[in-house]
């Protein structure tokens, strides 16, 4: 019974959602008509059936936290159609810490001589928790590790836990090497494929970071971003062909001009080196 009024609470609102949107066409149209939409909440239907499955947050490390896995567990719990999970920052540098819009992983460093070393140790307690949970990752490749950041000077460290940090820090820009970033993909690509297994993580789905398209979270070109894109993808492909791997994740809209150019360069098939394996559209 809890389930059915909580629905119909939902449904409440979505239809007075719905009025007042009518109500404003209503006013610009002079050829509108009324509408009279009445609801019994007294009588409830049945139950609401989730047509949704993808879920996500800012906050990479919760999952593995006592509340973060009482969430995956509902979550994993919602119907047949799988439940994908995508969380923001499983590459920002870090050790584990965590606030509001915020989070870290060990994933990439670099030693005294600009060696690459990599650490999946928190990106496997995050994937552990999803996966225990009977949720299958939407892994996010992002954000930009300190040590590859073309602007590390202004990366977050342990930013109080209980506040919003900055989404615009170190994080948000390109690399400083395009191929240091493609093998960093590659990296964990091929780590998962061993860890989970090439049928487990086939059924994944793999983005290339999050809304390139706004000033936020992405502080290069449009250019620098194709070229972010088409390592990426290469980076996963080389790990592991049968990838769903793909982008951008534009936001504000339909994407105006940089998805019509992203989508221009994929058609004209223009990547940034020779190698390039084309992302598929699923």
């Amino acid at each position: 019974m809890r389930i059915e009024v909580s629905s119909m609470k939902i449904i409440i609102l979505l239809l007075i959602s719905a009025g007042l949107s009518a109500a404003k066409t209503a006013a610009a149209d002079t050829n509108s008509f009324p509408v009279t939409i009445t609801v019994d909440a007294g009588k409830p239907l049945g139950e609401l059936k989730p047509v949704w499955r993808f879920f996500g947050a800012d906050e990479p490390n919760y999952a593995y936290m006592t509340n973060g896995r009482k969430l995956l567990g509902e979550l994993g719990q919602l119907g047949k159609a799988q439940v994908y999970f995508r969380a923001h920052h499983l590459l920002t540098s870090g050790d584990g810490a965590y606030s509001l819009k915020f989070g870290s992983s060990s994933a990439y460093k670099e030693d005294t001589n600009g060696t690459p070393v990599y650490d999946w140790t928190i990106n496997d307690k995050i994937f552990d928790a999803y996966l225990a949970s009977g949720v299958k990752p939407y892994v996010e490749i992002g954000f930009m590790p300190e040590a590859l950041s073309t602007h590390p000077q202004n990366y977050p460290h342990n930013p109080p836990v209980n506040q919003r940090a900055p989404v615009d820090g170190g994080q948000s820009y390109p690399p400083k090497d395009y191929v240091k970033w493609g093998n960093l993909c590659y990296e964990w690509a091929k780590h998962c494929v061993e860890k989970y297994g090439k049928a487990e993580v086939a059924q994944w789905y793999w983005e290339a970071w999050n809304e390139a398209n706004l000033g936020s979270y992405w502080h290069g070109s449009r250019q620098d971003y194709f070229k972010l894109y088409d390592y990426a993808v290469d980076g996963v492909r080389r790990a592991l062909p049968a990838a769903k791997v793909g982008g951008p994740d534009v936001a504000g809209g339909p994407g105006g001009t940089f998805l019509e150019q992203f989508l221009e360069r994929r058609a004209h098939r223009l990547p940034f080196f020779p190698r390039q394996r084309l992302a598929r559209f699923r």
